[in-house]
């Protein structure tokens, strides 16, 4: 069973239905308690990071969902949720989940660049694993948002994307995995990715 956290902004039911094409039973996690039911997690992209930083904390989800990756459980986390695992962002004033270290920094206005990065652009995959099975180098994927992560242990980053320059647009760390884009609305190549996740243990 997959586990979808709900603070609020993310964008659920596109995440629903994509994992219930596979024939994976899905729950809307509100409270910690609900962590324990679920074998792997996904923290959704929709929103503000103060905001949804707030809504875990209040919730008491911050602490559950680091204690569940601390036991090994996997976790996804996309766009916002990507961004909420790392230590802090320009965006808001609350601390991330500091699962991982690094920070997250809004896009420069530079080169006739709109912000946000709005449709779709390509992935150059700079490693492999079973999460980026069977995706091709290159692949093409939809990106809605206005900051992006800059991980303090390179090793973690497996893709990265041009947007008037290169940022980090896939991150794995042993059962941590993240994307900047958004699985849910990138077709196949979302769909693929989701069903790898929904694969890990």
């Amino acid at each position: 069973m997959t586990g979808i956290i709900n603070y609020g902004a993310g964008n659920i039911f596109s995440l629903f239905n994509n994992i219930k094409r596979l024939d994976e039973k899905a729950l809307i996690i509100s409270k910690p308690e609900m962590l324990s039911k679920v074998h792997r997690i996904v923290l959704p992209g929709v929103g503000a990071f103060d905001e949804g930083m707030l809504h875990l904390t209040k919730n008491c989800l911050s602490e559950a969902i680091i204690e569940q990756v601390k036991k090994g459980k996997p976790m996804l986390g996309i766009c916002l949720g990507l961004q909420m695992l790392f230590e802090n962002s320009e965006e808001g004033k609350l601390k991330g989940l500091s699962i991982l270290k690094g920070a997250v920094r809004k896009f420069p206005r530079k080169k006739n660049l709109p912000v946000p990065h709005m449709g779709w652009n390509s992935v150059r995959i700079l490693k492999k694993s079973l999460f980026l099975k069977g995706i091709q180098d290159e692949s093409f994927f939809y990106f809605a948002h206005s900051y992006y992560s800059i991980p303090e242990e390179k090793n973690i980053i497996y893709g990265i994307t041009e947007y008037g320059f290169e940022f980090t647009s896939i991150v794995q760390k042993e059962n941590l995995v993240g994307v900047q884009f958004h699985p849910e609305k990138s077709g196949e190549c979302g769909f693929r990715l989701i069903k790898n996740f929904v694969k890990m243990k």
